[in-house]
């Protein structure tokens, strides 16, 4: 890109002297742009048609002319940034924010929000970090499993405001009398994001390589085979029932792509870039179902400071604003809402502990001031006595009995743990008791290999649009359980997950799931710690946002107004 070349040579010669008069020979500016002479001089008339200097030349080699600036370097990289992004050139625009990460989040401010440009719809998302790549399977990030959601399409989907399936890919399902056979009937206009039709073939393809992965092959235990029993008919069949099988195909995790092309599916959304710097979603114009007002979803990365010692991805966000520069005062809170997915506190069964010293450490955090006192930022976490509500832990008569000498307490992200951490430490130590205190850099348990020997563990449990079904999962598919149980104990939970699947009725099957967890919290292997408070900000004049469960919001939902007549001409 020659203009940014040209910029950059343009920066150097402005900083000598903060953008003021300069008497300079030619060979002088030559040596601070790093190139010759003769160069020199081109740059020199190119900057000045351009109108960025004025150039005075005094004849005679080695004579000093007169430099004169008339734009500052950072007022020239806004416009070029906003005719790239207003052109579509995302590349350019990227290739000319190679900035400070201060400087970046600066430059791209009145960039961000909801804006029309080039007669499209846009909007575009400041975040914090990277994301990382988009494989098949469970997600270990908020942004990430939304951004799934988008892009790529299951069988089923929950929608907004219900916590049943419904048909995505599959128009409707039908299930034998027994219950061992689902038929999923499918959409006969679906298409690839690269335009291509899908068949039925090529989902059952996809779906088989699902379950070759080792975490799904456990969410779908009960599924013996997948047929194309039609051209438009995938059939299940079933070693033995589960009602829960038309959630499991609605989770992230059992989104569908394309079985040669992972990042190819057939959501509202499709992947245009992908980088450490920008995110870039258009709307698929042959997606199956209502299609979005937004045109484009951007994700612009500004990456901040972490923490020592913590990782890359030690912070939470769960408030995203979305604003340019000159409105952030005008901002609106239009999503707010107590999360239900929380963090949690578990203790190894029969190992160091007694039982009254488990439901001891469990009075001790939420009977004493320590949640309360956690050195975060107000209106961001929730004390809780509930994994889901009414799902209460129990209450015990207080627990004097003297703690173990010395204990090992493991977490993993979010940060908002590593104070958790530091407390109990805390306040452990004055009662006689050491704590030792590992960090897991992670936002999961995978590839944890001190999981099976540490006394307690803290995390953080995402809940999905099915908040029962999503607690089930869980405890088929995390790593947590096989190692926090005993291989008897391991067993019995998941032949009790086998009995409460086959309920078909909704609300029986949720009962019994609650009995579950009930059971593990009167015996202090589980306790929850803390909601989040999700928040959504965002200026006049963007639409339809709303917080879902994951504290996000549906990007097929939200729109922008098209512009005033005075504004068009500016689009």
């Amino acid at each position: 890109m020659r203009r940014l070349n040209r910029l950059n040579q343009y920066q150097r010669l402005w900083q000598t002297s903060a953008g003021e008069d300069q008497s300079v020979s030619v060979t002088a500016l030559a040596s601070r742009c790093f190139c010759s002479e003769r160069h020199m001089r081109t740059l020199l008339r190119q900057m000045q048609a351009s109108g960025w200097l004025s150039w005075e030349a005094q004849s005679g080699r080695g004579k000093r002319g007169n430099l004169h600036f008339h734009v500052a370097p950072d007022s020239l990289r806004s416009r070029m940034l906003e005719e790239a992004l207003n052109t579509g050139q995302q590349q350019n625009a990227l290739a000319l924010a190679q900035l400070d990460a201060d400087d970046l989040r600066a430059l791209l401010n009145p960039f961000l929000g909801g804006l029309w440009q080039n007669e499209t719809p846009t909007l575009r998302i400041p975040y914090y970090r990277p994301l990382e790549p988009l494989v098949p399977g469970f997600l270990p990030g908020r942004a990430e499993q939304h951004l799934a959601g988008q892009i790529f399409s299951g069988l089923t989907r929950f929608i907004t405001r219900s916590f049943l399936p419904q048909g995505d890919l599959a128009h409707h399902w039908d299930v034998s009398q027994d219950a061992l056979q689902w038929r999923f009937h499918l959409h006969a206009t679906l298409h690839w994001h690269n335009g291509d039709a899908v068949t039925a073939g090529q989902l059952q393809t996809r779906l088989l390589m699902l379950l070759d992965l080792p975490a799904l092959r456990k969410l779908f235990a009960s599924v013996a085979r997948i047929e194309v029993s039609h051209p438009w008919c995938l059939t299940f069949m079933l070693y033995r029932p589960d009602y829960w099988l038309a959630h499991r195909l609605a989770s992230y995790g059992s989104r569908l792509a394309h079985p040669q092309q992972p990042l190819v599916g057939t959501g509202a959304f499709r992947l245009v870039t992908f980088s450490r710097e920008l995110v870039r979603l258009e709307s698929h114009e042959h997606y199956h179902l209502g299609h979005p007002l937004l045109k484009a979803v951007e994700y612009w990365i500004t990456p901040q400071l972490f923490e020592q010692n913590l990782g890359t991805s030690c912070r939470h966000p769960v408030q995203i604003a979305i604003g340019q520069a000159d409105e952030l005062q005008h901002l609106q809170p239009v999503g707010n809402s107590i999360s239900l997915g929380f963090c949690y506190f578990a203790q190894r069964p029969g190992a160091r502990l007694s039982p009254a010293q488990s439901r001891r450490l469990v009075q001790i955090i939420h009977d004493t001031s320590l949640l309360q006192t956690l050195p975060l930022d107000e209106n961001l976490i929730n004390p809780t006595r509930e994994l889901l509500p009414g799902w209460a832990m129990p209450d015990w008569p207080q627990q004097n009995v003297p703690l173990p000498e010395k204990l090992t307490l493991l977490y993993h992200l979010p940060v908002e743990l590593h104070a958790m951490a530091e407390q109990l430490k805390r306040y452990l130590a004055m009662l006689g008791c050491e704590l030792t205190v590992i960090f897991h850099d992670g936002k999961n348990w995978e590839g944890c290999t001190q999981l099976a020997t540490a006394d307690l563990m803290m995390g953080d449990r995402l809940i999905g649009e099915a908040p029962e079904y999503t607690l089930e999962q869980w405890l088929r598919c995390d790593p947590l359980w096989p190692n926090l149980l005993a291989a008897p104990q391991y067993a019995h939970l998941q032949a009790t997950l086998d009995e409460v699947q086959r309920q078909p009725d909704q609300c029986q099957r949720n009962a019994a799931l609650q009995d579950v967890f009930d059971n593990l919290m009167h015996a202090a292997t589980l306790t929850p710690l803390f909601n989040y408070q999700y928040r959504i900000s965002a200026p006049p004049g963007v639409e339809g946002i709303e917080l879902n469960t994951r504290g996000w919001f549906d990007f097929t939902e939200a729109w922008l107004p098209a512009p005033r007549a005075e504004e068009a001409g500016r689009c």
